[in-house]
């Protein structure tokens, strides 16, 4: 959530951040959110100038009934009611407009970073990086599969049985198939521990505050599996969670960077969003992913948001797999974002680019929303910078994986995960 103090004081500039997330009407949200913090800053200032006069008519009729004038001790009393009355009316008054000013907050998106490219659309993201891997993109021989045949081929994943026992997009991982799951996993949280990330096992449910905490709330409220008996939502992603942890808390300067890392299912209802580019494993309602989350100084974030890039990056280099790396225009880039970097893995068997990882830093948006504070050294109270990434998601790895190692007599995984895995081969 943007600061209404910074709305204010930066009018213009908030309009031209929000004309280039593609916003409608910009102008008039911002005209009419300050119209309406006038109004809350005037009914403020009338309520501050009330509860004086209460306290002073207090100190005065005690002088005056000490000095034996009873009869104006009276006079002022008489007036004490309709302050106070007067006093709840516009305390009323003032809890309903920071109220609805903070629905209009929770409205309006984050401000792009100045490096975000205009653009409407995924068309118009930036590439910025292109793998040594991808530069002359692999080829598979006219008999090649998309991961959807090869998964029945060699029975490793079943989408009937998931469509039996819950619905299309729940996926059944078997035999092998499971044991690369898992093994990716772990491979995975293993790399973060390395790379100096906590590992943390989080719910795998959160509460309405905590949606609204991330930012998931109220934007993405029809993509999220909600539980109405409990009011409770299925996590998108473990980010919504972790970055919890640290809801209404003051970091120590000390404790930061803050460094964490988790894997959980993740559950998304997609809806709309079939088709035939979304075949097979490329959009699940369902999928294991482990997320990196970061907590820094703001000065440090931007520094923060490359080194996770080419953390993810080394995660990709390590699978073998080509990829390259968008910077996405204002037009595609999330709700919450101020810069967010794509990682698009290539399937040589679908001939397509498939997104596996998004690294995201949110500046001070989540942070106000979570109040989540930190003393610098001066001892002054400032707002932190929350940032996360995919580290990575499983289902397009995995489709990718098995489409560009496939040969004559079997799948071949590349070596890093064979340790992992116990087996060199699926055949």
């Amino acid at each position: 959530m943007l600061q209404l103090s910074f709305i204010r004081e930066n009018k213009e500039l908030t309009i031209k951040g929000l004309y280039k997330k593609r916003v409608k009407n910009p102008e008039q949200i911002i005209e009419d959110l300050l119209a309406l913090d006038n109004k809350r800053r005037e009914t403020q200032a009338e309520r501050d100038g009330v509860l004086a006069r209460s306290n002073s008519i207090s100190k005065e009729i005690g002088g005056l009934m000490k000095a034996g004038k009873k009869e104006e001790a009276e006079a002022l009393k008489a007036e004490t009611p309709v302050l106070k009355a007067r006093e709840k009316e516009l305390t009323e008054l003032l809890n309903d407009y920071e109220e609805k000013l903070t629905q209009m907050l929770y409205q309006i998106p984050n401000l792009p970073h100045e490096s975000v490219p205009e653009g409407a659309g995924a068309e118009d993201n930036e590439v910025v990086f292109v793998s040594s891997n991808a530069q002359n993109l692999p080829v598979l021989g006219e008999n090649a599969l998309p991961h959807w045949d090869l998964i029945k081929k060699y029975d490793i994943i079943d989408f009937d049985l998931g469509v039996k026992i819950s619905g299309a997009g729940f996926p059944v991982y078997k035999g092998k198939g499971a044991r690369l799951q898992r093994a990716l996993v772990n491979f995975f949280l293993d790399e973060a521990i390395k790379a100096g990330y906590t590992e943390i096992q989080p719910p795998i449910v959160v509460n309405e505050d905590s949606g609204y905490g991330t930012g998931q709330l109220p934007d993405k409220e029809g993509q999220m599996y909600f539980i109405n008996a409990d009011g409770l939502y299925l996590i998108p992603t473990a980010e919504v969670p972790i970055t919890n942890l640290y809801r209404d808390v003051i970091v120590k300067n000390e404790d930061l960077p803050i460094k964490n890392v988790g894997f959980t299912p993740c559950f998304r209802r997609e809806a709309g969003s079939w088709g035939a580019h979304v075949r097979g494993l490329n959009r699940l309602h369902q999928f294991d992913k482990v997320e990196i989350v970061q907590i820094t100084k703001p000065e440090e974030s931007y520094q923060t948001h490359q080194a996770m890039c080419d953390y993810v990056a080394s995660l990709l280099e390590k699978l073998e797999l080509p990829y390259r790396i968008l910077r996405l225009c204002g037009g595609d880039i999330s709700f919450n974002a101020a810069l967010c970097h794509d990682f698009e893995v290539y399937s040589a068997a679908q001939q397509r680019w498939l997104e596996v990882s998004s690294v995201s830093n949110f500046e001070t948006f989540q942070a106000n929303r979570l109040k989540l504070r930190y003393k610098d050294e001066s001892g002054k109270t400032g707002l932190l910078h929350t940032l996360n990434g995919s580290a990575l998601a499983l289902p397009r790895i995995l489709a990718a994986l098995l489409e560009n190692n496939q040969t004559a007599i079997g799948i071949k995984l590349p070596k890093i995960i064979h340790p992992y895995t116990g087996f060199e081969m699926i055949n």
